[in-house]
């Protein structure tokens, strides 16, 4: 949490201005005469947070059905942002493309909310093998309690990840297992077009998992805050989806404040802002900070300030998280050092300047071993995940603690 007592920034060589001093708007370079800075119209200050405290709740089985364009973000993904708002749970599975958890229920809105890599959020009816007669029979003995009730309307949709289970003919296991439904529950009909409640059942992995969904996390908003959708474009930046999934990675909390120090073309500013988190970016070009407030400001998204200022002497004070993408490739500005130098330099600074255990989450190429210099460095390597991008770039996404 930002401390009331010191100020988020300190003065870089009495070139930055901390975000505690007197508000002013955003003036060009030849307005300020230097580097100059943005800076919001309120100072940054304590949050109060009121998180949840579901420990007592009831735990519920839920699964989710997650996009499989990785097979190891989507599901790290909703155990982070189970753990940033406070909700125990319980792995019991992890499927392709299916995350089986026991949490209080409530953790389902979390989820829809904020997660980028999932697609559905399911109460848990019964798991069993991909075999017809198996799945017709669970769902025999299934309980409907609190499922459907008396003169509702619901439909059954059965998806298929992959290949997996061919021989189960889905249409059919549709049909049946609605007829199942039927004649368990009084007063219910089917409805095709507009159904009160959908039914998913999932074949996976040689399972199938079966429940009534709750929520749909629709892809529509994130495809649309594609990097050449936005006022401000720029070859590096890094997708919508990747950026929101990085940023809950590093599992803040309501009302925290997110610092991005290689900050672009504000890809993790602005999903962070629309997460109702508090966003501060810095670049060490002038140009990339303007952009990053057009696209934030398009956005509806009004950061705690944005700087032009070296990453490896970073000026901030306090910060709950870190996340970021640094420059690398033929399109982006390293001032004349390596990747692997610009790494090792912020993480080597960050270390020192950021609270025990904060979060950073960190991507950079597979090839400049991101996780290992963290670790030489003295912080926790908690988790990687590698992303394909192309046939010279596959990403390392890193997640540290600060010990």
């Amino acid at each position: 949490m930002v401390s009331g007592a010191r100020a988020p920034y300190r003065p870089n060589s009495g070139r930055i201005r901390p975000l505690g001093s007197p508000v002013v708007n955003y003036k060009s370079a030849a307005e300020t005469g230097g580097l100059g800075i943005i800076v919001p119209r309120r100072p940054i200050g304590p949050v109060e947070r009121s998180r949840p405290k579901p420990a007592t709740a009831r735990a519920t089985p839920l699964f989710f059905l997650l996009s499989g364009e990785n097979p190891t973000l989507p599901p790290s993904e909703v155990e982070a942002v189970l753990g940033a708002e406070g909700f125990a749970y319980r792995v019991l599975e992890r499927l392709a493309q299916v995350l089986r958890v026991e949490a209080d229920v409530k953790s389902v809105e979390a989820v829809r909310s904020r997660a980028a890599m999932t697609r559905v959020c399911c109460a848990e009816a019964f798991r069993c093998r991909a075999v017809p007669s198996e799945i017709l029979e669970e769902a025999r003995r299934a309980s409907l309690e609190g499922f459907l009730e008396g003169g509702e309307t619901f439909v059954v949709r059965v998806r298929r990840v992959g290949g997996n289970s061919p021989g189960v003919p889905r249409l059919e296991l549709e049909r049946r297992l609605g007829g199942v439904i039927l004649g368990k529950a009084r007063g219910v009909r089917v409805s095709l077009r507009a159904p009160q409640k959908t039914f998913l059942g999932v074949l996976t992995e040689g399972g199938f998992v079966f429940g009534l969904r709750l929520a749909e996390v629709p892809p529509k908003p994130l495809l649309e805050r594609r990097p050449w959708k936005r006022p401000f474009f720029h070859p590096s930046s890094i997708s919508a989806k990747l950026a929101r999934c990085m940023v809950n990675l590093a599992r803040p909390g309501a009302g925290d404040l997110v610092l991005d120090p290689f900050c672009g073309t504000a890809s993790i500013l602005v999903e962070a802002g629309l997460m109702g988190l508090r966003v501060v970016g810095l670049d060490v070009k002038r140009h990339m900070v303007e952009g990053s407030l057009r696209n934030l400001r398009h956005y509806g998204v009004e950061p705690e300030g944005l700087a032009v200022a070296d990453a490896r002497r970073l000026p901030v004070a306090e910060a709950d998280c870190v996340v970021t993408d640094p420059p690398y490739g033929r399109s982006t500005t390293t001032i004349g050092l390596t990747t692997r130098q610009i790494v090792r330099a912020f993480l080597s600074n960050v270390r020192d300047g950021l609270a025990g255990g904060k979060r950073i989450c960190m991507a950079s190429p597979k090839s400049v071993g991101v996780s290992r210099i963290g670790r030489g460095l003295g912080l926790r390597h908690l988790e990687s995940h590698f992303a394909y991008v192309h046939r010279s770039l596959t990403r390392e996404i890193a997640v540290f603690e600060v010990a």
